[in-house]
């Protein structure tokens, strides 16, 4: 492999908890459309097409998210180099490691390693910091691109820039933790200092080397996991038990901090991680009283601010520098300029038992076939609205504990109930008997929308026996 073209690795584990409530862990926030009708995960994806910087992108992700990612990479018509999937959270370095181990098997080759939940400007700074950060690597350095701090941030971490190297990179003199402010603002006077984007550019074969010097029980592990990994549909999932024999470690501390080929690309970009709703503020339009509105929402002398609503109509009086965010089943209110809070208040939320499932999941769970809202519970009965796309179907399966009621609202449903196959139209029903093997498909063109009704002594998701599935799930 020649090292003309550059392989993206994406990593796309992350279980965001500062965008709470719409992003949760079985949704972060590189699966949410934020600041355009894009996700982050796609915008990154449209980001990295361009055939000729860039190669298919190889994804890393959990288990949890293989679909999401399959699928939103469909919507946005961007074709995979493959799907990597940790059987754990081991931070940064090993997946990196196993990824690059993946990418580098036809031979040495450009990586340019990317977070999935960033935004980011694509122009000419932009192209400029890719293609001096890759002529670094092919003169066998590490490159990470530092960003142009516009202000004393503590959030990030810093890089200081030494001497410049021929490819118009700098060597890196030293990375600096999170600073305080102070601290913050004597590195920003010295004009040496860039912040730490968590972006990387560098060969294969060099990255390995380096790896295999600094961190050798990431290596191992790193490569154990890929030697060992199985295929599962398009996916490839690593070896558990070698995976998990890894040590839990960051990029930079095991490989970026003690080697001496670190490279920094100071990249005058527009970039932001989005990682407090006050960044998405910054990043999104306002109007002309400084206000990002979305959804169903009304604002009245109100200055500032930013509110979102996924359903509920919400309406703010009077107010400056708040933010509201109202998901289908939690609202947070705050001072805008607290956002950075929001973690602490989702780490409260996630010790008290009654809260603990507003953390992880949302009313609306979305599937490989499409996905299901939950719209009201009681004792023995729970509602949902079940949405299915079109040619896609439901594992064949049955329940123990409950039977169901479907009512077809929209679209055309095939419902195979024992040995009965039945064809269901907009306002006719089918009764799926308790222990029933049952499988529902959408055969039409449009989304086939139903409401089910479950009756039974025990409704939970894991009541569920798969006898066929065309996700691999049985």
């Amino acid at each position: 492999m020649t090292l003309d073209l550059i392989t993206p690795i994406v990593l796309a584990g992350g279980k965001g908890t500062r965008l709470w409530p719409m992003s949760r862990s079985q949704r972060p926030k590189q699966f949410l459309a934020l600041t355009s009708d894009l996700s982050l995960f796609q915008m990154t994806l449209t980001r990295l097409s361009d055939p000729t910087r860039y190669r298919a992108p190889i994804i890393v992700t959990n288990s949890d998210y293989r679909f999401l990612v399959a699928e939103q990479a469909l919507e946005c018509g961007v074709e995979l180099g493959g799907v990597i999937l940790e059987p754990m959270a081991r931070n940064t370095a090993p997946a990196i490691a196993a990824a690059t181990l993946v990418a580098a098997k036809g031979g040495p080759t450009l990586i340019h390693v990317l977070a999935s939940d960033h935004d980011i400007l694509v122009d000419d700074a932009y192209r400029t910091s890719i293609d001096t950060a890759a002529a670094a690597a092919r003169d066998g350095r590490l490159a990470t691109f530092g960003i142009q701090p516009t202000g004393p941030a503590t959030g990030f971490g810093y890089i200081e820039a030494g001497e410049k190297e021929a490819s118009g990179a700098f060597a890196v003199k030293r990375f600096v933790e999170k600073p305080n402010e102070e601290r913050a603002k004597e590195m920003l006077a010295t004009g040496n200092f860039t912040w730490n984007s968590g972006m990387f550019l560098f060969r294969s074969d060099v990255f390995l080397s380096e790896c295999e010097a600094y961190a050798p029980d990431v290596m191992k592990a790193a490569k154990a996991s890929v030697d060992t990994a199985q295929s599962d549909l398009d996916f490839i999932r690593l070896d558990a038990p070698s995976f998990a024999a890894a040590p839990d470690i960051s990029v930079d501390y095991a490989i970026f901090e003690p080697t001496k080929l670190a490279s920094v690309v100071p990249s005058p970009i527009r970039w932001s991680d989005l990682g407090s709703w006050d960044a998405v503020w910054r990043e999104s339009p306002q109007d002309g009283q400084g206000n990002l509105a979305r959804g169903p929402v009304s604002l009245f002398n109100t200055r500032n601010s930013m509110v979102i609503s996924e359903n509920l109509h919400v309406a703010v009086n009077g107010l400056d520098d708040i933010a509201v965010v109202a998901s289908e089943d939690a609202i947070y209110v705050g001072k805008l300029s607290d956002a950075q809070d929001v973690g602490k208040v989702v780490k409260t939320l996630m010790k008290d038992k009654g809260t603990f499932r507003l953390t992880e999941e949302h009313r609306t769970s979305y599937r490989p076939w499409g996905g299901y809202t939950s719209l009201l519970s009681g004792d023995r009965f729970q509602v949902k609205r079940l949405f299915v796309k079109p040619g896609k179907q439901l594992s064949l399966q049955k329940h123990h504990h409950r039977s169901e009621h479907w009512v077809v609202v929209r679209g055309t449903a095939e419902i195979v109930i024992g040995d009965e196959v039945k064809t269901l139209k907009e306002n006719e029903s089918a009764y799926i008997p308790q222990g029933s093997v049952h499988r529902l498909t959408n055969p039409g063109k449009i989304l086939l929308e139903l409401v089910e009704v479950q009756t039974g002594s025990y409704l939970e998701e894991d009541d569920i026996v798969r006898y066929e599935d065309s996700f691999g799930r049985v």
